[in-house]
C-alpha cells in the first residue's frame, strides 16, 4: 500500500463549511485562472499572428521577384519575360508552394462626382484566390474570359466609401502612363483587409489588361510572388531561390518589405515572455501559501504520524499527494475555462476590436493544442516542483508539540 498516497485521500475531502474546503477551493481557482489564462493569451496572441501573416500573404506572397533597376516606385517599370529557366523549372524548386505571376500600374478611378489614385494589381488565372476568397466581403471573384481581357475589378471597402461604388457600378480608369485611354470596368466584388496600406489604394484587375496598356506582350509580367511551403524557415528557402533565379533579377521578402509590420508582431512574443512568468509565479506563490496553511491545520497530526516512526519524508509526500491533486482539478478546470472562452470568441465572434488600430474587426483566436500541452505540463512540473518548498517545514516540528498542539 502507497502509505502517503492513501493518507492523502483521507485528508482530502475535508468539510464543506471548514477552513481547510475553503483554502483548497482557493488553490484550485488559483490554478485554473492562471492557465486559462495563459491558454487565452496564447490563443490572441497566435490568433493575431496568423491572422495578420494570412491577410499579408494573401496579398504579396511570401517572395517577390523582380528585374534589376533602379525604380523607386510601386508601378512594374521594366518587364519581365516569362521565357527563362526560372519560370519554366519553377514547379521542380520543392520549397516553393505557390507561383503567381502579376503587375502593377499606377492609375486614377474617376466617377460622376470623385476621383481617387489607385495602384492597379493585375493578376491571372494562377492566382490564389482560394486564399485571398476570405477577404472579400461582398460580391465575388474576377470572372476570366478566353478571347480578352476581364473588364471586372475588384476594391477595397475604403476606396468603395471614398468613391461611393458598390458591387456591379462602373468605373472609369485612367492610367498615368497612357492618359488617352481610359477603361470602362465593372466592380466584381469589395475586399477588406484592414490594412490601410494596401486597403486605401489597391485594386485588383486582370494582368492582361496592364499588359495590354503597357505595351507588353502575353509571355511578359511585372513580377513574380512566391509562397513557399513553410514560413518559419523563409530565410533558408529565399537562398535556395536566390541560387535559381536569373542573374538579371532580384528578390526580397515579404518581411524586407514590412519590417515595421513584423517588428511590431514580434513586439508582442516580448510581451508574452514577462506577462507569462508573471502568471506562473502567481499561482506558484498560491499554491506555496495555501500548503503552508494546510500543514499548519494537520499540525497534531504530523505530530502523531512522527511519534508512530514515520519519516519526515513519507510525511512531506502526503502533502505533495494533496498538492498534486489540487493542481490537476485546476488544470481541468482551466483548459474548460480557457479553451471553452476561446472556442466562442473564434466561433462567434462577440469581442470586437477597431480595424483602424489592430487590423481586424475582432478578436482572432488560433488554438495550438501542442502548446496548450506544453502549458498543462509545465504548469504541473513548476507547480509541483516549487511545493517541495513549503514541505520541509515539516521536518522541524517536533512530536510533543505538534501532538498539544490545538486550533
Amino acid at each position: 500500500m502507497n502509505f502517503p498516497y492513501f493518507v492523502s485521500q483521507r485528508i482530502r475531502k475535508p468539510d464543506a463549511n471548514s477552513f481547510s474546503s475553503t483554502v483548497t477551493k482557493i488553490g484550485v481557482g488559483s490554478i485554473a485562472v492562471g492557465l486559462s489564462l495563459m491558454i487565452i493569451s496564447f490563443g490572441v496572441l497566435f490568433g493575431f499572428k496568423d491572422a495578420i501573416k494570412q491577410k499579408l500573404f494573401s496579398l504579396s506572397g511570401h517572395i517577390k521577384v523582380v528585374t534589376f533597376s533602379d525604380n523607386q516606385s510601386v508601378e512594374d517599370a521594366y518587364p519581365i519575360s516569362n521565357d527563362n529557366s526560372f519560370y519554366k523549372n519553377h514547379s521542380s524548386i520543392p520549397e516553393i508552394k505557390h507561383f503567381q505571376a502579376v503587375a502593377t500600374k499606377s492609375g486614377i478611378l474617376k466617377t460622376q462626382d470623385e476621383i481617387l489614385g489607385v495602384i492597379a494589381k493585375g493578376i491571372g488565372q494562377d492566382f490564389d484566390f482560394e486564399t485571398f476568397s476570405e477577404n472579400i466581403i461582398e460580391g465575388n471573384a474576377i470572372s476570366f474570359t478566353d478571347s480578352s481581357y476581364s473588364k471586372e475589378i475588384l476594391i477595397s471597402k475604403i476606396i468603395s466609401n471614398k468613391l461611393r461604388l458598390k458591387v456591379g457600378d462602373n468605373v472609369i480608369i485612367y492610367f498615368l502612363n497612357n492618359p488617352d485611354r481610359p477603361r470602362k470596368l465593372s466592380v466584381k466584388g469589395i475586399y477588406e483587409t484592414s490594412l490601410e496600406e494596401f486597403d486605401k489604394n489597391l485594386i485588383i484587375t486582370d494582368l492582361r489588361l496592364l499588359q495590354k496598356i503597357a505595351g507588353w506582350g502575353k509571355d511578359s509580367v511585372g513580377s513574380y510572388e512566391i509562397v513557399v511551403k513553410d514560413f518559419e524557415q523563409l530565410r533558408t528557402s529565399a537562398k535556395i531561390i536566390q541560387e535559381k533565379i536569373p542573374a538579371d533579377m532580384r528578390m526580397t521578402t515579404v518581411v524586407d518589405q514590412n519590417m515595421a509590420l513584423f517588428d511590431w508582431l514580434g513586439m508582442l512574443d516580448r510581451n508574452m515572455v514577462i506577462f507569462l512568468p508573471l502568471i506562473a509565479f502567481v499561482a506558484a506563490f498560491n499554491m506555496i501559501s495555501i500548503l503552508l496553511v494546510l500543514m499548519l491545520e494537520r499540525t497534531p497530526m504530523i505530530g502523531l504520524l512522527k511519534a508512530l516512526g514515520s519519516p519526515n519524508w513519507q510525511i512531506r509526500k502526503i502533502f505533495l499527494w494533496n498538492g498534486i491533486s489540487m493542481i490537476t482539478k485546476g488544470l481541468v478546470l482551466g483548459n474548460v475555462i480557457g479553451i471553452g472562452l476561446c472556442s466562442i470568441q473564434k466561433y462567434f465572434k462577440l469581442i470586437p476590436l477597431d480595424s483602424s488600430n489592430y487590423y481586424m474587426n475582432y478578436v482572432p483566436i488560433t488554438l495550438d493544442w501542442m502548446i496548450i500541452l506544453l502549458l498543462n505540463l509545465a504548469t504541473l512540473a513548476l507547480v509541483t516542483t516549487l511545493l517541495t518548498i513549503p514541505t520541509f517545514v515539516i521536518t522541524r516540528i517536533q512530536p510533543v508539540k505538534a501532538i498539544a498542539f490545538r486550533k
